[in-house]
């Protein structure tokens, strides 16, 4: 009985505090955000769907022209903010390549190309840009910045979990989501009384 207690508090531990992967490097050294999922008995064209209904659907992500018969690619943009006390303040965008690949029964994604671009206030008060060149997550801070760059890429893993999961749930939707049409506005014709 008490290993099955101390069998239960470690899967429970697992399961609780293991649904934020860190993120990983790849081959090249880059900061990577890699899955790979099975759907048994879906066909590649309805997975690809699929995905191409994702994209249309999700705000952050900018969908490229660069698409073969099982290969999307798209641009996204997260919003990392900084948080005192109660306020909190946007400190930096990062920008990523998001990657999509299907086969029969099964799909792989992944993230990658993590750029940080910090943001600064400008004459009127707003948060813009500070540089249009990012920096790569992968390049090591130096000492006095350590700490900050860490909580970058806990936002950044916390954020890419959050884009895994909902793209996760719709691939294994049956229905493809499609964006919400917009209605005609009626034209009044002032010409004809």
């Amino acid at each position: 009985m008490k290993l099955l207690t101390s069998i239960a508090l470690m899967l429970f531990t697992v399961v609780a505090y293991g649904q934020d992967r860190p993120l990983a490097n790849d081959e090249n050294g880059k900061l990577i955000y890699y899955e790979v999922q099975e759907l048994k008995s879906v066909p590649k064209d309805s997975l690809m769907a699929r995905a191409e209904g994702f994209l249309r659907s999700a705000k952050t992500l900018k969908v490229s022209v660069s698409k073969t018969d099982s290969l999307i690619q798209a641009s996204g943009k997260m919003i990392i903010n900084k948080t005192a006390l109660v306020l909190s303040r946007p400190s930096g965008e990062v920008l990523y390549r998001f990657n999509a690949e299907t086969r029969d029964g099964k799909y792989r994604f992944w993230l990658t190309d993590f750029e940080f671009i910090p943001y600064q206030r400008d004459r009127y008060g707003n948060f813009v840009p500070a540089t249009s060149i990012g920096i790569p997550l992968e390049r090591k801070p130096g000492k006095l910045n350590a700490a900050e760059w860490a909580s970058y890429i806990k936002a950044i893993t916390k954020e890419a979990n959050i884009l895994a999961a909902k793209f996760k749930d719709a691939m294994a939707n049956k229905a493809i989501t499609q964006p919400p049409v917009a209605k005609a506005v009626p034209v009044i014709s002032t010409k004809k009384w």
